[in-house]
């Protein structure tokens, strides 16, 4: 513990922010210390631990780190040990002012070491904190070429090469964490400019607020809910239906307040990029709509298809529409409706589904397909 700074949260120069993970306990080798359920904030240049409350946040330089290791344990809740060089004479006042232990330990109360351990793993190898930028970087006097022979000269050339594509690979990483940057000063500024929307301001006119919104979901979900950032378990799944609900509302009401859950699988994923839902995530995180009383609730048809449905549209407003457009075409099949209300065919035929199984539809199986027209039976034609 005496290698960790006081410090702030504030990024240094060239620092990038590279992974956050919530609910992280720090030991002092085995002991346990006062730094409890904090949050674990890795930079490429530094280890940084902060409080939940913002009490203090203490730090030390990756450039310390000799070796780390991982300790997964069966309840999903393991640990990284970090060891580490001595502390050196001259360093800021941190917590602790010495220790006799050389390495502290992360743990994971709410999961995520795996993906922690792999993000750390990652930027000790990449060491961006020794990159210089070119024009910083003193030339070299030229020094007169040595000859080397046999395997001595061999050696030689190999390490020069390794040195080479260990430069090289680090500028390419700096160069990406440059775009990565600049996405994230994108993803603020359509931010700010939704808002302005949100609160009519500026001159904007309806078509251009509706192409815009279209271009703010092509761009994504600026900060995905993940295991990492919100543990395991019901939590996540809470934080996670609250965020769905938030982003697919309007997709949902655009599409007559209906939309199949294969539809919100491809639409959300490609929303989120690289951090991937899977299906039973998205269905457990569905289910938590109606109890958190959010604007959008899970449905299954008898048929077995599984929608999302507004709560303020529903089910009654669905099947209304599809039965005004059957009293209007004289007789739909799935396809044609799905052609018309601009929804998938399987969404189609459990709408006509659902108009049929409170009477306002009746089927037809032929040889030509399933149709469904109007039930005459119970609303006859006027005469």
């Amino acid at each position: 513990m005496d290698r960790f700074e006081w410090t702030n949260d504030a990024l240094l120069p060239r620092e990038t922010l590279v992974k956050q993970q919530h609910g992280i306990r720090l030991y002092d080798g085995n002991q346990k210390t006062q730094f409890d359920h904090g949050i674990a904030v890795l930079t490429t240049h530094r280890l940084m631990w902060k409080d939940m409350q913002g009490r203090g946040v203490i730090a030390f330089h990756l450039s310390l780190i000799i070796y780390i290791e991982k300790f997964p344990d069966s309840k999903g809740k393991g640990s990284v040990v970090i060891h580490l060089q001595p502390a050196a004479p001259n360093k800021n006042p941190g917590p602790v002012m010495s220790s006799s232990n050389t390495y502290v330990k992360l743990g994971c109360r709410e999961g995520g070491e795996e993906q922690f351990f792999t993000c750390l793993t990652e930027q000790l190898s990449r060491k961006l904190w020794q990159y210089m930028p070119a024009a910083q970087q003193s030339k070299p006097a030229a020094q007169p070429r040595s000859i080397h022979k046999g395997i001595v000269g061999i050696e030689k050339k190999l390490e020069e090469k390794r040195k080479a594509t260990d430069t090289n690979i680090t500028k390419a990483f700096e160069d990406l964490d440059k775009l990565m940057t600049k996405a994230k000063e994108m993803v603020d500024l359509t931010k700010t400019i939704a808002n302005k929307i949100k609160e009519k301001q500026g001159d904007i006119t309806e078509d251009e607020t509706v192409k815009f919104k279209s271009y703010l979901l092509s761009l994504g979900i600026a900060n995905p809910v993940t295991r990492e950032t919100h543990g395991s378990g019901l939590k996540y799944h809470e934080e996670l239906a609250k965020q769905l609900a938030e982003v697919l509302i309007s997709p949902v009401e655009d599409n007559g307040g209906m939309m199949a859950i294969t539809d919100v699988y491809c639409r959300i994923n490609r929303a989120r990029g690289m951090e991937l839902l899977s299906p039973d995530d998205l269905i457990d995180a569905c289910q938590q709509f109606e109890r958190l009383r959010l604007r959008l609730r899970l449905r299954r048809f008898t048929s077995g298809v599984l929608v999302l449905e507004s709560v303020s549209k529903g089910e009654e407003a669905a099947i209304d529409q599809t039965a005004e457009l059957l009293t209007e075409k004289a007789s739909l099949s799935a396809d044609e409706l799905a052609q018309i209300a601009g929804v998938s065919v399987m969404l189609a035929k459990g709408r006509l589904l659902a108009a049929e199984e409170v009477g306002k539809a009746c089927r037809d199986e032929s040889v030509e397909g399933l149709r469904f027209y109007p039930n005459l039976f119970l609303n006859p034609p006027s005469r």
